[in-house]
Formats: structure tokens, sequence, C-alpha cells
């Protein structure tokens, strides 16, 4: 690759970084009629959550929404899985479309129909169903039906198990935020309860002490500080005192569902009144202001929400509306309270998921105009929560809790066994390495746990645990750095975490070895195809050492390509990643369509004649890997004087081409057999240790004494 070339490709790299991205799909954009063929028309996007009501007529038939304007979860590929989603007045799924995504095992795999087919089981389900994925890790035997309150299963997709983990993740997240928001008797179940609290008379002062009602003044200073300037230099306010302490705005606001608060604010009978017609789960707030500058607009609709107010909870904003109540039943009666300019009763509706004992933050947004065409706005905000006295915490329903937790952790506690199975088998791999010149003694005893141990990667780390780590892990690295790093992402999988932790570790210490010799499984199907060529007697192919020194660069700029690549286009990238044939033989045991089933068979073919013949030239995660060894700080392969001068043994047994003439060891190509260790530690192999004992044999001649 020229250097012309090289920053061409990295020019376009950046280019394709700086370039905004496209902006969200409009309704016409979107094929929403197939997730609802009776439509006949479909409502503008709401404002509170990003959905599209969907109607015949003016019947609502429900609602679709992007997965990815909710819940922007990434999936395995490192890029979110982009679904168009539908539910209907019921609260059952009505279809969903796949619109955009980069999962390797669909897109070059399995294929699309496989992902299709898995969408089309959530049609017709409740999302108050519990849908669980059935996986190899979670059997159905005792689980129940949904008709008898147990969960549903649903077929997951073999070799594509965290991707319909992901997406079914996706599904029910954000179905389950759109049924609390718009569906009735989807209400999030109440985190906390109001305790049962003696009545007894309160005077405002002892109200406000106990933090049963709230006193927010905000002082012109205040507000001059948020803005940076003078409130006076507005026009509408041009003529208030600029003093900083002078008022500029007061707010009282309480949570009125408490007896204690709703009585001794508004009077027993105003409060029974507004508690006698308000919907079981429901919560009102009261808020009363003075000053400048009232919590509502002048023009404020009744039965509207108020655009000066926002009230959010753990990071949520809290849905409130005018309850549009007569003043009779909003005017104060507590005594002393300071002459209110205007107050309103607000609604929290049940399916807000609004937690009455949770921390809040009641916002004021302040928009304030310069001119007819230059508006300036900020939020000034305090936080709030109800006296512990009033309410109790509730427990969470073991039924749920399944929701609750993270999908990563989900993962690791069902895959629980693998992991420990997995983190065994690791800790007597790294064991034997940093014991290497003490196990590699019995040359017998080490090659029967070599070939035991790439046995167990290919069928058990391999084809069952699906471990074998891609090049596309280096593009979802990069991409996540690029995007913003969230290690969420990496563990989905916690068999590729573990093995990319001891992976990463490994490369400072013995350089690329540990993995290209040990932990890919695809190489230990090379060196099974290498052994039987030679079972076969099939005449080997001797590269010469200035050939194979040319041709070891050849993975590099393979390399270069597919990383500038992915960030000019990430499906380009993952169909030229399709160089390795990992995805072929160990994801999908070579059930893939025939050009790909070929390549991967042509290149074990060639491995029966050249040894590793695809690790040695053309695999670009090892470059990868040898790029970052290149900072590994040992030399662990012991070496001694006679070691290519003039002894040649390691040279010509290196099977990999790693060790040259000079006996010297090439780190960046090794890939740590330990067969150089098993022949210097043996005295029937080394040079050194031949000679040695043959000057044990000789006898050493008598020297005749003078005079005898």
């Amino acid at each position: 690759m020229s250097v012309k070339s090289l920053l061409s490709g990295l020019a376009l790299c950046l280019l394709c970084l700086w370039l905004p991205p496209a902006g969200a799909q409009q309704a016409d954009e979107l094929p929403i009629e197939k997730l609802f063929p009776k439509l006949t028309r479909i409502g503008e996007k709401q404002s509170d959550l990003p959905v599209y009501p969907v109607y015949q007529l003016n019947e609502l038939l429900g609602y679709a929404w992007v997965s990815t304007d909710i819940n922007n979860i990434a999936g395995f590929a490192g890029k979110p899985i982009k679904l168009l989603i539908g539910l209907d007045t019921q609260g059952r799924f009505s279809g969903v479309e796949v619109l955009d995504h980069h999962e390797p095992v669909f897109l070059h795999g399995l294929g699309n129909q496989a992902l299709l087919d898995f969408m089309q089981q959530y049609e017709g389900r409740s999302v108050a169903d519990q849908i669980i994925v059935s996986t190899a890790n979670n059997r159905r035997s005792g689980s129940g039906d949904a008709s008898e309150g147990g969960p549903v299963y649903i077929d997951g997709v073999t070799k594509a198990t965290v991707s319909v983990l992901i997406i079914n993740d996706v599904m029910l997240s954000t179905a389950l935020n759109v049924a609390r928001r718009y569906l009735e008797g989807f209400e999030a179940p109440p985190q906390s309860a109001l305790t049962e609290t003696a009545f007894e008379p309160l005077t405002l002062q002892e109200m406000l002490a106990r933090g049963l009602l709230l006193d927010w003044r905000i002082s012109m200073g205040d507000a001059a500080e948020a803005f940076g300037r003078d409130v006076t230099d507005y026009p509408d306010f041009s003529e208030l005192d600029a003093a900083p302490d002078a008022l500029f705005s007061e707010l009282y606001y309480a949570y009125l569902n408490a007896p204690l608060i709703g009585r001794n604010l508004l009077g027993d009978e105003a409060w029974e009144t507004l508690m006698a017609d308000l919907p079981e789960g429901d919560h009102l707030l009261w808020v009363g202001s003075r000053g400048p500058f009232s919590h509502v607009a002048r023009d404020f609709t009744p039965a509207s929400a108020p655009n000066r107010l926002s009230l959010t909870q753990n990071g949520a904003v809290i849905e409130i509306k005018d309850y549009n109540v007569a003043d009779s039943l909003s005017t104060p009666a507590l005594a002393e309270l300071p002459a209110i300019d205007r107050a309103h009763v607000f609604r929290i509706k049940s399916i807000s998921g609004f937690d009455l004992g949770g921390e809040l933050s009641l916002g004021l947004n302040v928009n304030l105009a310069m001119n007819h065409l230059v508006r300036e706005q900020h939020t000034l905000t305090q936080a709030y929560q109800l006296p512990q006295t009033l309410w109790v915490r509730l427990e969470s329903d073991p039924g749920s809790s399944g929701q609750q937790t993270p999908l990563w952790k989900r993962i690791w506690h069902d895959r629980a066994t693998d992991v420990a199975v997995l983190c065994a088998a690791l800790g007597l791999l790294l064991w034997v390495f940093i014991r290497q010149q003490h196990y590699s003694r019995n040359a017998r005893a080490f090659h029967a746990f070599r070939w035991a141990w790439l046995w167990f990667l290919l069928l058990y780390i391999g084809f069952y645990l699906q471990g074998q780590l891609s090049v596309v892990n280096i593009f979802t690295l990069l991409h996540a750095f690029v995007d913003g790093f969230d290690i969420t992402v990496f563990l989905l999988d916690p068999v590729i975490f573990i093995l990319w932790c001891v992976t990463f570790a490994s490369l400072f210490l013995w350089g690329r070895g540990l993995f290209c010799g040990w932990l890919c499984p695809f190489g230990a199907l090379q060196e099974m195809s290498s052994w039987l060529g030679k079972k076969l007697h099939l005449r080997q192919w001797r590269i010469s050492e200035k050939t194979h020194r040319r041709l070891i660069y050849l993975k590099y700029p393979i390399l270069l390509t597919l990383v500038i690549s992915s960030f000019y286009s990430l499906t380009l990238a993952e169909r030229l990643a399709e160089v390795e044939p990992f995805k072929t033989s160990i994801t999908l045991v070579f059930v893939r369509h025939w050009p790909f089933v070929l390549y991967a068979l042509a290149l074990l073919g060639i491995g029966m004649f050249v040894h590793k013949f695809y690790c040695r030239y053309l695999c670009p995660l090892g470059a990868g890997l040898a790029v970052i060894g290149w900072f590994r700080s040992f030399h662990w392969l012991k070496r001694i004087p006679m070691c290519g001068k003039p002894c040649q043994t390691c040279h010509n047994r290196c099977e990999i081409g790693a060790i040259p003439r000079d006996g010297k060891i090439d780190y960046n190509e090794c890939v740590q057999c330990l067969e150089c260790i098993v022949i210097l530690n043996d005295e029937t192999q080394c040079a050194s240790k031949l000679l040695e004992k043959k000057r044990k044999v000789i006898p050493v001649k008598a020297v005749p004494v003078a005079g005898t």
C-alpha cells in the first residue's frame, strides 16, 4: 500500500467522522402501515415520548415508535439495533420491522431471514407478559404458561444469543415505557405508599419546619446569576427593582395526597372534594406563587401542562397537568400564608412511574425576551422529598426483579457455570505459561497437555461457548471510543469479554503468542489440519526465509484497510472482514453458503501443506495483536549462546517460521507453542545438552608420568 493511498484513506476516515449524523426519520418515511394495516392517518410525534399515535379515522389503533428514539442500547457489533415497533391499545405488539442493524451473525452469517423469523414471534404478545428468550442457559421445564401467570418463552436463535437478548430487552423496555405513559392498566407498581398519620392542625411555620410545605424564594440576584445579567435588562422587567435581594418569584408547593398536608393547606372540605374525584393511583401537587414571575404564564390554558414548571425524578421527566379545579378548591386556607397571586392543583397520572417517597426536582423555566427575535431561557431547580414520616417503602415484586436488572448482569448470571469453567481453564493455562520452563521438561507430558488443550479450545471454547475473537471486536472498541465509551456493550458477552481481558493483558507479557497459539479456536483447527497433512504424508511446502519475511507483512495492510473502511462504512467493513474464516468455521460450523465454506476449507487445505498459512500471512486480528505486542516487557522464551551459532534445530523445527537463522525469536510472529523450550530442555534434541552429555561420556586418557 502506497503512502498516498494510505493518507487518502485516513482523510476519508476523518471526513466521515466530521460529517453530522443523518436526521431522524419522519412518519411518512417509516413503514408504519405494515404494523397497522387498517390505519388511515398517523398523528404527530408526541412531545413527551417520541411515539406516533395511529388512527383508523378517529379511532386510536395504537402507537408506533423507533426503538433508538427511546432506548439507544448498542448491539453486539457496538451499534444500536434500529427497530420500528407497534403496540395496540390493549398493550399487544402489532408487529415489528427491522430498520437497520449491524449484527454480523445475521448480516453475513445466518442471514436476515433468521432475524425476521425471530421478530415475528412478538406479534400478538402482550407487554404485560414476562417474555423470555429461550436459550441453552434457560430451560423451559416448569416455567409455566402466560395464561397461568408464568413466563412466555419465545425461541432464540442459535449462534446469535447475545443479539436476540439485546433485541428482547429493547422491545420490552421501550414497549413498557410507552404502555405506562399512554395506556390504562399498565401503571408502574408503586414503590412507596402513604402511612396512616394522625391528623393535627398545623400552623404555617410548623408546616414549613417539618418540610410539609416548601417555600422557594428566588431573588433578583438569583435570576441575574442564572442569566449572567440583571433581569431588568429585559424589556418586560425593566421597571422592577434591580436590588439583588428584591423578589423575582416565590413559589410555595406541597404534595396534597397526604391528609396532614392537604387538609391543613386547603381545608377539610376542599381536600376531601379533590380526593373524592381523583382516580386511584394518581397524585396531586399544589403550587402557588407570588412576585413578578409567576409559575404559569398569563395566557396559561387550563387543563394543560405548564410550560414554566417541570418535575423530574431519577433523571426522568414526570408529566404534570393542571387538574382544572375551581378557584375555591385551589385557594389555600392556611392562616399566615402570604397573599398568593396564582395557585393551581396539578395532577400526576399513575402511569408516569412517580414514586411519592423518591427525591424530586422542581424546575422553574424562566424564558425572557430580549427583543421580538431573541429570547433566553434558563431553568432554576430545587430538590424536594416528602418527609419519611409520611411514607413507607414497599418491597419490590420478586416477579418483576428481572426487568429491573441490567441485561448484562442477567446474561452473566445465566452463564455463571460457563464463566466459572472458562476462568478455571484460563487460570490453568496461565499457570503453565508462567511455569513453562518446569512443565516443558517432560516432552511427552507437555505434548499431551497441548493437544488436550487444543481439543478443549476448539470444542468447548470455540464451538460451544462461541469464544472466537475477531477483528470485528476491534471495530467495536474503536467506534466505542469515538462515539462515547460504554463498557456495558462489552459486558453483554461474558466469554468474549473474559477472553479479551486475558488476551490484552497477555500482550504485555508474552506478545500475541498466548492468543494465537492457545486461545484462537480457528488456530487450533489449523494446527489439526497441519497434523493431518503430515499423517497423510503430504509433501510440505517449504517457503524460503526471504519470501516468508516479505509475506508476514501482508496482514498489516489488510488490518489497516479494515479499520479505515469501518469508519467510512461499518457495513462495508463487516463484509471485508470476511477475510476471516472464523464466522464460517467456528460460529456457524460450516453451515453457510458454499462460497464462504469453500474459502474456509481452502485455507485449511493450504494449511495441510503450509503450517498455519492463514495465521502467518493473512490474519488481521493477529496483526492488530502484534502491534500492541510490541510493547511487551519480557522475553520468556529462553535462548542460549549456541542458538543459531551453530545450532539450527529450533530454526528448522519452528513450523511458524518465527525463529530466523540467528536463533533469536520474532515475538511478533511467534505463537508461543513452546516447542523451542521443549527442545532446550530435552537432552536428546538440544545441541548444547548433547555436547555436554558427550563430553561426560568420553573417558579421559591417562597421561604417562616421566621416568616410568
